[in-house]
């Protein structure tokens, strides 16, 4: 008997990884490596609320609306506690946006030297009846001196200026995925040994796909280009597939080729999604694995925010589907009234 096949080997953990890797931003001295530790804890946490939530009373509706004007769930509230208590305690963070507060969060880390913006818990709509759900994560260098708190400009870059970006996606196995800038990596979480384990390295997404995402529901209030773009997925008999969880939607789609889409519509005309929580950072990761994100009619990344929790429309996954409805889009704009 081949002894080594009785005991193969698991995968780099994310911290063993993290610490390999940190020549990729050498001007950090270690404080990227930390943060995105910080991260990974906070998601060990999270992922054990998750799976005992229906034990212990923090699954269903906490009762207010965040500052979207959407619905609160327990574990929207439980989940930004987490993840801002653990950048806080980490050190290297000056100042958080969530998608869950509607000002800045200072951490009283004066001396950090990144902000974070984050969606602590996406798709917790889902929450209820057991679908895949998520964390967004996105992280840029603070351009303000430190000695004080994090200011608007620190936190209102365009993704260009990105770092790193990242999710955790909580389903049947929990994963976490992120960029540096340097290729896409995923990671699986070991629960019995509480380690992540690197799963999926250098992650690169189809150049195309059968599979189009997007609420149909909606679709009598889609402009002309977006319609069009539907019919010929339609035609050419393309998968629908329509979790309601952005990060599973998108996750399933960067492994195997596809398209998500939230465009904007008459009753959103800036469309849905949230620019800096949402978008940039899947963006972000995209690009690095190969894909393309856009607004319809420019590069997501290349967006020049104006506010901390703005929204716009976003198409996102493999390049030649992401081209080929704004090529629609453009078509449609130029077509005579």
């Amino acid at each position: 008997m081949d002894h080594n096949k009785m005991a193969l080997p698991v995968g780099a953990t994310l911290d063993r990884f993290i610490m390999r890797k940190q020549e990729d931003f050498p001007y950090a001295t270690g404080e990227l490596s930390q943060l995105l530790r910080d991260i990974a804890l906070a998601a060990k946490i999270v992922n054990r609320e998750i799976n005992r939530s229906g034990l212990i009373d923090i699954a269903g509706a906490y009762g207010s609306q965040n500052v979207q004007g959407e619905d609160q769930q327990k574990l929207d509230v439980v989940a930004n506690i987490r993840f801002i208590r653990a950048l806080r305690n980490g050190g290297e963070v000056c100042t958080i946006i969530s998608e869950e507060d509607e000002d800045m969060i200072q951490t009283g880390n004066v001396q950090g030297k990144y902000v974070v913006a984050i969606d602590p818990l996406d798709g917790s709509s889902n929450i209820d009846v057991n679908v895949s759900i998520g964390t967004i994560f996105s992280i840029y260098r603070r351009m303000s001196p430190t000695g004080l708190d994090g200011t608007t400009a620190d936190c209102l870059q365009p993704g260009t200026h990105q770092v790193a970006a990242g999710y955790i996606i909580y389903g049947c196995s929990t994963m976490l995925v992120y960029t540096t800038g340097n290729g896409v990596n995923g990671f699986t979480y070991e629960p019995s040994l509480g380690e992540f384990f690197l799963s999926h390295p250098n992650i690169q997404t189809p150049a195309t796909g059968t599979v189009y995402s997007v609420n149909e529901g909606c679709s009598e209030l889609f402009e002309a280009g977006v319609t069009a773009f539907v019919r010929q997925c339609k035609e050419r008999h393309f998968s629908a597939r329509y979790v309601g969880s952005l990060v599973a939607d998108f996750h399933r789609n960067l492994l195997k080729g596809g398209i998500y889409f939230y465009p904007a519509t008459t009753k959103s005309p800036g469309g849905k999604l949230r620019l800096m929580y949402e978008c940039n950072p899947l963006a972000f990761i995209v690009e690095q694995a190969g894909g393309k994100s856009s607004s319809g009619t420019r590069r997501t990344m290349e967006i020049e925010p104006q506010a901390l929790h703005e929204r716009c429309p976003v198409f996102i996954g493999s390049k030649e589907l992401v081209e080929e409805a704004e090529r629609l889009i453009a078509e449609s704009a130029g077509a005579p009234a």
